[in-house]
C-alpha cells in the first residue's frame, strides 16, 4: 500500500456497463482513502478543488483556498497538507463523467494527469468516462494515463443481471422466460442496461394479465409470446425516450385514438418554433431530390411539369430509399422560404440546429476534421414530421416530391 501507484487511469465504456460501481466497491471494500467526484456536480474548479482538500485533510484545509482559486494555488495547498500528513498508502481521487474535463481550463486535464508529480505526494487520478481516450488527448500532448476498457454486456450476461429483478408473486423461471422475450425484441437496438431495466418494469403487468386472469399458464411460452409481442413491438417506439414515463405509456395504451394511433410519444416532444422549420426544411432536404428546390421553393419559376425534371427509369420513391445528406446552406435557403416571417441569420437558428443534432432528430453525417460545410440527415418520420406541420400550420405533403 505504502508503494507509489501509478499517476493515472482512464477507465471507458458505454453507459451502464458497471465502471462506477466496480471502482465505488472496490475502494470501500478494500478501504482505501479516495474522493469521488462528478464533473456533472462540479461545475466549477472551485467545487473541484475543494471537495479533494476537504475529503483528505479536512474542512480547516479547503478553507485556506483564495476566493478564486487557481490551479497553483491548489498544487500549493495540497503539498503543505501533504507535508503535514502524508500519505501512509495511496490516495485516490476518482473524476465520474470525465468528458466534461474537455471543456474545462485547457490545463486543468493535464494537471490532474500528472497529479502526482506536481503534489509529490502518493495520489493516483481514476478518469470514469464514456467515450475513448483519443477524444480527451489534447494537442499540445499531456502524460498518457493506463487505458482500461470495459466491454458491453453480452445478450446473456444482460439475461442474468435482468433476471434477478424478479417479482416476488412470480417464480424465477417465469421472470426469466419474459426477460428472454424482452432481450429478443429489445436487444438488436438497445443494449443500456437502464433502458432495458426500465422497459422491462414497464411492459411486466402486461404479460402478466393473462397468467393473473387464468388464460395462460406459466410455462407456456408461446401463448405468452403471442400475447406479449405487439405491446413490446409498440414499446419500442419510446425506446431512450426519457420523457415517457411509466404513466404516461399506460395512459397512452389505455386511450390510443386520433393522433396518438402508430405514433410514438416522440410525437409530442415540444420544440421551439423556429426549431420546428428548421425540421421541417431538413425533412425536405432529405426527401426532395435538390433539382427539385426550384420548382418548390421559388416563386417565380415558371411551369415545370414533374415529367421534365423526372429521371429516366426513376420508379423508387425517396421515402422508401431512405434520408439523403444535405448540406448546411441548402437547409438554411429551406428554411428562410418555408419560414413565415423574416428572420435574421443569427447565432441563435445556428444553436437550434445544434439542439436537434442533440435530440437525435437530426444526424451530422460530416466528420469533426471536416473544414467543409457540414452536412446532416434528417431521422425522423413522415408520421412525425406530418404531427409537428400540423402545429404551425404548415402542409408538408404539398412540398414533397412523392406525394406531387
Amino acid at each position: 500500500p505504502q508503494q507509489y501507484c501509478y499517476p493515472s487511469l482512464f477507465i471507458y465504456g458505454h453507459r451502464a456497463s458497471g465502471k462506477s460501481h466496480v471502482v465505488n466497491v472496490f475502494m470501500k471494500d478494500l478501504e482505501l482513502p479516495h474522493v469521488t467526484v462528478s464533473c456533472v456536480e462540479c461545475v466549477s474548479v472551485v467545487l473541484l478543488f475543494e471537495k479533494v482538500l476537504q475529503s483528505f485533510f479536512g474542512g480547516d484545509a479547503a478553507l485556506l483556498l483564495p476566493r478564486s482559486p487557481s490551479l497553483s494555488d491548489f498544487v500549493r495547498i495540497y503539498r503543505q497538507q501533504s507535508s503535514q500528513s502524508p500519505a501512509k498508502q495511496t490516495r485516490y481521487i476518482v473524476m465520474e463523467k470525465a468528458e466534461l474535463l474537455r471543456d474545462a481550463d485547457v490545463n486543468l486535464l493535464p494537471a490532474l494527469l500528472r497529479l502526482q508529480e506536481l503534489v509529490k505526494d502518493n495520489i493516483s487520478v481514476i478518469l470514469l468516462s464514456e467515450i475513448v481516450w483519443d477524444k480527451f488527448r489534447p494537442n499540445t500532448g499531456c502524460f498518457e494515463p493506463l487505458l482500461l476498457h470495459f466491454p458491453d454486456y453480452s445478450k446473456g450476461e444482460l439475461q442474468q443481471i435482468l433476471s434477478t429483478d424478479q417479482h416476488p408473486s412470480y417464480s424465477a423461471e417465469f421472470y426469466s422466460s419474459y426477460i428472454n422475450m424482452l432481450l429478443g425484441v429489445f436487444y438488436p437496438v438497445c443494449r443500456d442496461l437502464r433502458e432495458l431495466r426500465h422497459l422491462a418494469a414497464l411492459n411486466f403487468s402486461k404479460f402478466c394479465e393473462p397468467v393473473a386472469a387464468g388464460k395462460v399458464k406459466e410455462t407456456d411460452t408461446h401463448k405468452l409470446w403471442k400475447y406479449i409481442e405487439p405491446h413490446l413491438k409498440k414499446a419500442m417506439q419510446t425506446v431512450y425516450l426519457g420523457e415517457v414515463s411509466s404513466l404516461q405509456w399506460e395512459q397512452m395504451e389505455e386511450h390510443e385514438t386520433g393522433a396518438l394511433r402508430g405514433l410514438s410519444a416522440h410525437t409530442h416532444v415540444e420544440l421551439p418554433y423556429y426549431s420546428k422549420f428548421l425540421l421541417i426544411a431538413a425533412y425536405l432536404a432529405s426527401y426532395n431530390p435538390a433539382r427539385t428546390d426550384k420548382r418548390f421553393f421559388m416563386k417565380h419559376h415558371g411551369k415545370i411539369r414533374k415529367t421534365n425534371f423526372l429521371k429516366k427509369n426513376e420508379k423508387t420513391s425517396n421515402h422508401l430509399l431512405g434520408p439523403k445528406p444535405f448540406p448546411l446552406d441548402r437547409l438554411l435557403a429551406i428554411f428562410y422560404s418555408v419560414v413565415d416571417s423574416r428572420v435574421a441569420p443569427t447565432a441563435s437558428i445556428f444553436s437550434q440546429i445544434s439542439s436537434l443534432v442533440t435530440l437525435q432528430l437530426l444526424t451530422l453525417i460530416s466528420r469533426d476534421d471536416q473544414l467543409d460545410t457540414p452536412k446532416y440527415k434528417c431521422a425522423v418520420s413522415l408520421d412525425f414530421i406530418s404531427v409537428i406541420s400540423r402545429t404551425v400550420n404548415f402542409d408538408i405533403v404539398k412540398y414533397l416530391y412523392d406525394f406531387l
